[in-house]
């Protein structure tokens, strides 16, 4: 076929109301319900965003947004004396892990793990 023959399914662009919904959707919605909600489907949305960098930098920034606002109120709880707040801001944020360890050693030390020797005992020789 020749180019510029318009074969297929015509272009699918969004509008400016719906560029400027993109941005507040993307802080709610994930890619697929935003298609959804476009009545377009995930692959068309896709391809949306790959060829629309307006589209692509909206849907980036109203994320981002987003991020930006819970990750405040979390760090607000932090310095508030939120302990679960403080630990999970910690653990993905500042690289915390948390790890287990066992003690293989009782209080008393009677479980204390003992040292095993080995002793190679020379046979006595004997006639036979």
């Amino acid at each position: 076929m020749p180019k510029g023959d318009n074969a297929g399914r015509p272009e699918i662009v969004l509008n400016d109301e719906q560029r400027i919904q993109v941005e507040a959707l993307a802080a709610y919605l994930s890619q697929e319900q935003i298609a959804d909600y476009f009545g377009i489907g995930k692959t068309t949305w896709f391809a949306i965003l790959q060829r629309d960098p307006d589209i692509s930098e909206r849907y980036k920034r109203g994320k981002a947004k987003a991020i930006g606002a819970v990750a405040q109120g979390l760090l607000k709880q932090a310095r508030e004396g939120d302990k679960v707040a403080a630990m999970f801001y910690l653990k993905t944020q500042a690289g915390w892990r948390e790890t287990n360890q066992i003690d293989h050693t009782s209080s008393d030390g009677s479980m204390t793990p003992q040292t095993v020797e080995r002793v190679i005992v020379k046979a006595e020789n004997t006639d036979r």
